[in-house]
């Protein structure tokens, strides 16, 4: 039997327990992660957050997510804000802004003064091999848009990475769009090797998103970063965001603020806020 402490965070509704890894002894293999997920029997959240330290001397600690269903992914956004503020709350760090290894490379959030937290997420991806993404003969790599055959229905669709695989559709109502049919049936499509997190996006004005994203291996969530970042990106590159200025996306959870000029790195800022600390037995 082990004992381990836990935080649970959220941004924007997202929400994770966050586990020191440093300071005490956790096996993710042999945790019940997909137990303590659940909502109605366990701690209840969308992924879990491991702070680890760093196998590279560039960055201050290493950045570990599962999903809820025990599976480890590449990156979370909203993740990486409440991990800036897990660190500096419990006195890991007294930096502001630190350099974070994932296993799609380095991120730098930074903790703001008035208690949001922006996060550099880096640049995006648009080579299929590296979302990953199965081209078909007739497609070329790094068009703005595809279509996906979905049984016997078909979407078009922007496809792109931002550490994880995203797919991008754009929808003329956010509240009336098949969610969930079409993130459930597209999140384990064969043209997405590794899965795929799968955004629905309504087009507000030139600077203003609504979004709803289908999270492979959890489900519907009430805010997804990466999303939030694929979703901007996917729009700029089809003409029908500016990407002079900063893009406010609204999701069910709430509002992040992204910015992204072509060729350069996409800036995410929004809030991240510590629920409660416990420990859990497993």
């Amino acid at each position: 039997m082990a004992v381990v402490k836990f935080s649970k965070m959220h941004g924007l509704g997202n929400d994770f327990m966050v586990i020191d890894g440093i300071n005490q002894s956790f096996d993710p293999a042999a945790a019940p992660i997909r137990q303590w997920a659940d909502r109605y029997t366990g701690i209840g959240f969308d992924q879990l957050l491991l702070v680890e330290k760093p196998q590279t001397e560039a960055a201050d600690f290493r950045y570990r997510i599962f999903n809820a269903d025990g599976s480890e992914v590449q990156q979370c956004g909203n993740g990486a804000r409440c991990f800036v503020r897990f660190v500096s709350e419990k006195g890991l760090t007294d930096k502001r802004e630190i350099v974070v290894e994932t296993a799609k490379g380095l991120i730098m959030p930074r903790l703001n003064d008035d208690g949001t937290v922006t996060v550099n997420m880096g640049k995006p991806f648009f080579q299929a091999a590296d979302v990953p993404f199965v081209l078909r003969s007739e497609e070329k790599e790094g068009q703005a848009e595809y279509v996906v055959v979905n049984g016997l229905d078909s979407a078009v669709m922007s496809v792109l990475g931002m550490g994880n695989p995203h797919a991008v559709m754009v929808v003329p109502d956010t509240d009336a769009a098949p969610v969930q049919e079409w993130g459930a049936a597209l999140q384990s499509h064969p043209r997405f090797p590794e899965r795929v997190n799968v955004g629905f996006m309504q087009v507000v004005d030139s600077s203003h998103i609504r979004l709803r994203v289908f999270e492979r291996g959890t489900g519907e969530t009430q805010a997804c970063g990466t999303g939030a970042c694929a979703a901007v990106v996917a729009g700029i590159r089809l003409g029908l965001l500016d990407e002079a200025r900063d893009v406010r996306v609204s999701l069910p959870g709430g509002e992040l603020s992204v910015n992204w000029h072509h060729a350069g790195d996409v800036m995410m800022s929004g809030p991240a806020v510590r629920v409660f600390d416990g420990e859990a037995v497993y």
